[in-house]
């Protein structure tokens, strides 16, 4: 197996909340608690999870925008954040970041030139024609014109604003992209567009994705590799065919049977989880489970495959696999 281009080693990162009271200390957020994922070149990886599960927080902290509680984020064998101020701003190049908002990502003040030319200014190196050279091409790249760098955000639609946010993250030809729910904002009709594009310009320029999303049907679109998280951890990862349609962890089971289908179906109620109880024995989804056993509220599973690239945290994955999904993922 060839050397990872992103390595993530068991990494947390915990938020300390303002006391409720002097006599009681401080509460914790758990936000990731001990995750551990490797990206190769030329594929692509996508996170999946509720709301609270830390899916952002993994994104920011791969990108180096928030310092780790511990563990290590290795990008091309470095350590991200072993690096000085100057090595991390001149590593930039290699990776970037799409953001979840398309209105709220461009500044309204700068035109497109301004906008998708900001990291080669920041780079410095180059000279302002130059810039304009290499973003009339990027824009180029994601189906919009040339002409368009001289005009401001305001004059584009919401898929429009997402092309010229990719063009942006493609211009200092990165290695690696980081794109944090890049089509929730969009409306349906736009997002095919918008992932279609992403696979087109991976397939011209190889580029290497880290995709966050709550949207398994985008997942299952984009990525060769998925892994869902639950309350900070990784609890199934594997290539996606197999994970969606042979998923063998109860947490993925319940996101499944979220996804809505053509004909409608009763859903048992399920409580969300609260990120600031954490669980200090057994299974962090045994109160939610309905596969639970005594075993499960006692023992912590530990993440082990259960067959070829299929990792999964579960006692009882094995059973649960053997049980049949009847869903349609794009629905």
């Amino acid at each position: 197996m060839s050397a990872p281009l992103l390595e993530v080693e068991n990494l947390k990162r915990h938020y300390r909340l303002p006391r409720e009271s002097l006599t009681r200390p401080s509460p914790v957020v758990r936000a990731l608690e001990g995750v551990s994922l490797r990206i190769e070149a030329g594929k692509s990886l996508g996170v999946v999870g509720e709301s609270g599960s830390g899916k952002s927080t993994l994104a920011r902290t791969v990108m180096a925008l928030e310092p780790p509680t511990s563990g290590r984020v290795l990008f091309d064998g470095r350590d991200l954040n072993g690096l000085t101020r100057a090595e991390l701003r001149k590593a930039r190049r290699d990776f970037q970041m799409v953001f979840q908002d398309p209105y709220g990502s461009l500044d309204p003040r700068q035109t497109v030139a301004r906008i998708v030319g900001e990291p080669l200014a920041a780079l410095g190196g180059t000279t302002t024609a130059e810039q304009r050279t290499r973003v009339a091409e990027m824009l180029n790249s994601v189906g919009l014109r040339p002409s368009d760098m001289d005009k401001y955000a305001h004059e584009f639609s919401g898929g429009q604003r997402q092309r010229i946010a990719i063009a942006r993250a493609l211009l200092t030809r990165p290695k690696l992209i980081v794109a944090d729910e890049p089509v929730s904002a969009l409306d349906v009709s736009i997002q095919a567009q918008v992932l279609n594009l992403l696979n087109d310009l991976q397939a011209r320029f190889g580029v290497t994705y880290l995709l966050i999303s709550h949207d398994l049907a985008v997942v299952d679109h984009v990525c060769d590799e998925v892994a869902v998280m639950y309350l900070g951890r990784v609890v199934e990862q594997g290539a996606t065919a197999t994970l969606f349609r042979q998923s063998s962890h109860p947490y993925t089971r319940v996101l499944l049977e979220a996804v809505p289908q053509p004909v409608p179906r009763q859903r048992p109620k399920r409580r969300s989880p609260d990120p600031i109880k954490a669980v200090v024995t057994g299974c962090a989804f045994s109160d939610r489970c309905r596969w639970v056993q005594s075993r499960c509220r006692v023992e912590a599973p530990t993440l082990r495959t259960i067959g070829p690239q299929h990792l999964v945290s579960c006692h009882f994955a094995e059973r649960i696999m053997t049980e049949p999904i009847d869903v349609q993922i794009n629905a």
